[in-house]
């Protein structure tokens, strides 16, 4: 039998599609919804509201709970420090963090290290998922001009600089031109504020990269209905996503959208 797994929930549909694969494999788990990150109307409830700040509190629980597993799913809101009011053992551990708390990948790779030390194990989402990591080629109907082809190879090379930095895994580009690099607020927020920069010919191209040096277990750039939407509303030509480093959730149905809308979807290995 498998460990009891904790599910630490942020928003997007990711926690869930995690929750509804440990039903359907009879896999003992407890959903753990994030506060200020999961929509409190959605259903079913979690089993547990948790706070960021009660860093202490939350991994007393976890043992409490018999959890052995732990998996971070889902867009999760970096609070400010103001905000975050830790407890004693959460101020600690800011402590410890210094300055990688202005880090996405950095702070996550110490929640991890953490984690760990405290003797569970940290396991990928696509670990527990089957046929969600990105394939090489297109998805659909529809694939990339040779104009949106410099784009997407731009937005790699512009991906793999800022990675280095730590500071975003996605970027909007046209006529090799970039629109906009993915900050604190998101991608779906991203692609909205992109749409206003974009200039007259049509095109732009969402590109989306694990940052070099991923802690892939726990930030694996993700793809879903609501990118696609944001996408089609935006006017973007299309989306491209790094081969075997991310995940595609309900791949059927962002097809279906992209063919709809004359846009394409498509994993590539990298710059070409």
């Amino acid at each position: 039998m498998a460990p009891k797994l904790g599910i630490i929930a942020g928003g997007g549909d990711l926690p869930w599609l995690l929750r509804e694969t440990c039903k359907f494999k009879n896999r003992d788990c407890v959903f753990l919804a994030l506060n200020g990150n999961v929509e409190e109307s959605r259903l079913p409830t979690p089993d547990n509201w948790i706070r960021i700040g009660d860093w202490g509190k939350n991994l007393d629980l976890l043992h409490e709970l018999g959890v052995k597993d732990l998996v971070l799913a889902g867009t999760v809101r970096r609070p400010g420090l103001k905000e975050l009011r830790p407890d004693s053992r959460g101020a600690v551990f800011l402590t410890r963090l210094g300055r990688l708390w202005f880090g996405d990948n950095s702070i996550l790779s110490a929640v991890v290290d953490e984690l760990e030390t405290e003797g569970f194990r940290v396991v990928s989402p696509e670990s527990l998922l089957d046929g969600f990591i990105s394939k090489e080629g297109a998805y659909g109907q529809f694939v990339p001009s040779a104009e949106e082809k410099k784009d997407i190879n731009r937005g790699i090379e512009v991906l793999k600089t800022i990675g280095e930095l730590d500071i975003g895994q996605a970027v909007v580009v046209q006529q090799e031109i970039v629109l906009a690099v993915e900050a604190a607020e998101g991608t779906d927020e991203l692609i909205r504020r992109s749409s206003s920069l974009c200039r007259d010919g049509g095109g732009g191209v969402l590109v989306k990269f694990a940052k070099p040096n991923q802690e892939r277990r726990v930030d694996l750039p993700t793809i879903g209905v609501q990118t696609i939407m944001a996408a089609r509303d935006a006017g973007l030509a299309g989306i491209a996503v790094e081969a075997g480093g991310a995940l595609v959730i309900d791949e059927e149905t962002i097809t279906k959208i992209a063919d709809e809308n004359s846009m394409f979807l498509i994993g590539v290995k990298g710059a070409s």
